[in-house]
C-alpha cells in the first residue's frame, strides 16, 4: 500500500492533510536538500543542518538538491530571493562533515525567463564551486526556453532531457514543465527516451529522478502532479532503489510506493500553501521578519522496499 506523508502522520478531516501541523513544521525558504547514498540507500538532510554522519564504503557520495529560486520575484512573500539563494548555496557547501559532490537545480530558477535573472542565478550557484546539474521549471520555460536551452541545455536531448551515472547511481534528469490542462507533462518523445535509457540496466542499479512538477500526483485540483507520470512511474517499478526527487510545490511532502521513494523540495525562494488549505496555490506571506528565522531542519531516511520515510522537523532555533 501507498503511503502520503507530510510532516506529521495525523490525518486532517476529509483529505488526509493536517494542515496546521504541516504549517507548523514547514520551513519556509532559503533551504536544500543534501542528499547522502550508501549501498543504493540513500538518505537526505536539510542544509541547514549541517551533518556529522560518517560516510564510508566506496562508492558512498553525497549531493545536494535546491529547487525554485524564482530569481526577479519581488514581492512581499520574500523581496530579497537573491539573499536566500545566496544563503542555501553556502548552507549546501557543508563546512563540516560529508562533502557533496554536486548539486541539483528542480527547476524555476528564475521568475520570468529573463536572461539577467539566469545571470543572477547562475553567478550565485557557482559559489558552490562544484558541478550543478539543472532541470527546467515552468517559469524557466516563458519563452519556450530559448534562455535556459542556450544556457544548460547544451548536450540534452529534446526540451531538455538527459542522464548520467555517479559511482554506480543512474541519474535521469527530466524535463516535465511543459504542461498540458496545467498539469505537468513528459511527452511520447521523452517517455521513449526513458524507456531506452532504463532497458539496458539492471534491476540491482539505484536510479534518482529529478524533475521540476513531482512525478505523482500530489493534489490534482492545484496541477500538482504529471498527467503522464503514471507511464514513466511504470519503467520504474522493475529497479530495486529508486528515488525521484521534486520541486514546484515549494514544501516537503513524501510518498513511498513499493521500492519507490518520493521528495518534494522546499523552496529558496517562498513558500506555497499546503494542498487544499487556501483558494489557490502561490506565494504565501509570513509574518514581517519572520522569513528567515522560520528556516527549518529535517532529517530524512530513504531506505527501499516497502521501509517508510522517517522525518523529523526541527527550527533551527532548537538544539539539534
Amino acid at each position: 500500500m501507498a503511503e502520503n506523508k507530510t510532516q506529521d502522520e495525523n490525518k486532517g478531516a476529509g483529505d488526509g492533510i493536517d494542515r496546521r501541523r504541516f504549517l507548523e513544521c514547514m520551513a519556509w525558504a532559503g533551504t536544500g536538500l543534501l542528499w547522502t547514498i550508501a549501498g543504493g540507500v540513500p538518505t537526505a538532510k536539510l542544509l541547514a543542518q549541517g551533518t556529522k554522519q560518517r560516510i564510508t564504503g566506496h562508492e558512498a557520495f553525497s549531493f545536494v538538491q535546491i529547487s525554485d529560486s524564482h530569481i526577479g520575484f519581488n514581492k512581499g512573500a520574500n523581496p530579497d530571493v537573491t539573499g536566500t539563494l545566496q544563503t542555501a548555496i553556502e548552507r549546501a557547501k557543508m563546512p563540516s562533515g560529508a562533502a557533496p559532490e554536486f548539486l541539483l537545480h528542480t527547476g524555476d530558477i528564475t521568475q520570468n525567463s529573463k536572461p539577467a535573472e539566469f545571470d543572477t542565478a547562475a553567478q550565485i550557484v557557482k559559489g558552490f564551486g562544484k558541478e550543478v546539474f539543472y532541470v527546467p521549471g515552468e517559469h524557466d520555460f516563458i519563452d519556450d526556453g530559448e534562455q535556459y536551452k542556450q544556457r544548460f541545455g547544451k548536450g540534452t536531448h529534446g526540451t531538455g532531457w538527459y542522464s548520467f551515472d555517479h559511482k554506480g547511481v543512474r541519474f535521469l534528469g527530466l524535463n516535465n514543465c511543459v504542461q498540458v490542462d496545467a498539469m505537468g507533462n513528459l511527452g511520447a518523445e521523452q517517455l521513449a527516451w526513458m524507456k531506452a535509457e532504463l532497458s539496458g540496466l539492471s534491476a540491482s542499479t539505484p536510479i534518482v529522478v529529478f524533475a521540476h512538477i513531482p512525478l505523482w500526483m500530489v493534489y490534482e485540483q492545484w496541477g500538482w502532479g504529471t498527467k503522464d507520470g503514471e507511464q514513466a512511474l511504470a519503467l520504474l517499478k522493475r529497479f530495486g532503489s529508486v528515488t525521484v526527487l521534486n520541486g514546484h510545490i515549494h514544501q516537503v511532502v513524501q510518498k513511498v510506493e513499493g521500492n519507490v521513494t518520493f521528495h518534494t523540495a522546499r523552496a529558496t525562494a517562498f513558500p506555497q500553501p499546503a494542498p487544499g488549505s487556501a483558494p489557490n496555490p502561490g506565494p504565501m506571506v509570513v509574518p514581517a521578519g519572520k522569513l528567515r528565522s522560520a528556516l527549518g531542519v529535517t532529517h530524512v531516511k530513504v531506505t527501499r522496499g516497502q521501509n517508510h520515510l522517517a522525518v523529523v522537523d526541527h527550527a533551527l532555533t532548537e538544539q539539534v
